[in-house]
């Protein structure tokens, strides 16, 4: 599996390229002080410096099965992870941004961690409770799980508006994948896009002006891998949207937020395309 670790340039429309990997490599977050990227990688969590960009082992403790849910603290000095070593199903565990033990966050399994509130108090993820999927909240330090929005089908991808008054996440409650939003603290979600895409993973931007999302050719099923997408973003104020970048990806490309600190730029991961012929 071969990796691109990159970065769009919102002003100037370009995107470079940070780092190749002959791994995989999947879901960049991008550190609070602007000088890294995050991304997991073989069951493991990596660092990737901006100036001299390589893998940087993360210590993890006995989380060794990290998956591509996971995510940097709003004051950059927590990482929060989903990782199956301990109980065989994802569970969200927090530590500290350089590394060290890892601390279990929810009770209840599987939970795949995808938000992290303005504030730094709550974290939302999506949990499947008794086969069925939805959307929760729990208190940073640990407690009691809120239920925010669920029943059929599958929901997926919760992450905080810029002021954390609602969450975004995608769903197919309304017969196609598509985004949504709901109140943070619990209301009616509201229908986002509809068209005849497969669109996953909202991330709103840090100024609250837009809405970056992954993007799939209508009829696929699910989020998978080394598929043509399209990385779209939707402009607030007015609704238009934007093909910002196609390329080779899908799942891993911008599964957790992945925003610059000032919102003027976003990192991403494409794939190599197999050889044919």
């Amino acid at each position: 599996m071969f990796s691109t670790l990159q970065i769009y340039d919102l002003a100037s429309e370009r995107v470079a390229e940070l780092l190749f990997t002959e791994n995989l490599i999947e879901a960049p977050n991008w550190t609070p002080d602007g000088a890294s990227l995050i991304v997991n990688g073989d069951g493991g969590m990596y660092r990737v410096p901006l100036e001299a960009p390589e893998l940087i082992r993360v210590e993890t403790g006995v989380c060794i099965t990290c998956n591509n849910d996971h995510g940097i603290s709003p004051d950059g000095q927590s990482l929060v992870i989903s990782d199956s070593t301990e109980t065989g199903q994802s569970c969200i565990y927090l530590l500290p941004f350089s590394g060290g033990s890892p601390r279990k966050v929810t009770r209840n399994v599987p939970s795949w961690w995808h938000g992290w509130s303005p504030d730094g108090r709550t974290l939302a993820y999506v949990g499947r409770r008794n086969g069925a999927f939805g959307i929760y909240t729990t208190p940073v330090e640990g407690g009691d799980e809120h239920y925010l929005v669920g029943g059929g089908g599958h929901y997926d991808g919760p992450d905080y508006s810029h002021d954390g008054a609602d969450v975004w996440f995608n769903s197919d409650r309304g017969g196609s994948m598509e985004l949504w939003r709901i109140p943070a603290k619990g209301g009616e979600p509201e229908q986002m896009t509809d068209d005849d895409r497969v669109n996953w993973f909202p991330h709103p931007s840090p100024d609250g002006r837009s809405v970056l999302y992954l993007s799939y050719e209508p009829g696929t099923e699910g989020h998978p891998r080394d598929r043509d997408v399209e990385l779209r973003l939707i402009d607030l104020a007015t609704g238009n949207v934007r093909i910002l970048v196609a390329l080779y990806g899908g799942q891993g490309t911008i599964n957790v937020p992945s925003w610059s600190p000032d919102g003027s730029r976003f990192a991403f991961v494409s794939y190599r395309r197999p050889e044919t012929g």
